[in-house]
């Protein structure tokens, strides 16, 4: 298998995930709506729902830096003038994560 293939591959398998996770997402705020959640249920609301808002966080903070990057004008925040920080789960830097798993 080449990169590229890999990397077709690894986009595929993670769009796949947030569509699955979307759906789930969606299908336990019903379940709350309708107040027949468990407490799983609403644990597992929660852990998505803060996937979800670090995922769009990550997406708006990616193209304003594309868009500075071409010389527009977006609000970005910047560590120096080459790091751009981001919102992670631990706190770190995107740059300061270990080499990507292959799934």
């Amino acid at each position: 298998m080449t990169p590229d293939d890999r990397n077709k591959q690894d986009s595929e398998m993670l769009g796949t995930i947030g569509k699955v996770a979307l759906e789930k997402l969606d299908s336990l705020s019903s379940k709350i709506r309708d107040d027949v959640a468990t407490e799983a249920d609403k644990a597992n609301h929660e852990i998505l729902s803060e996937i979800v808002a670090l995922a769009s966080n990550r997406l708006s903070v990616e193209k304003n830096e594309s868009i500075v990057e071409d010389g527009g004008e977006a609000w970005t925040e910047r560590t120096s003038e080459t790091h751009y920080p981001h919102i992670r789960l631990h706190g770190g830097a995107l740059e300061d994560d270990p080499l990507k798993m292959n799934l």
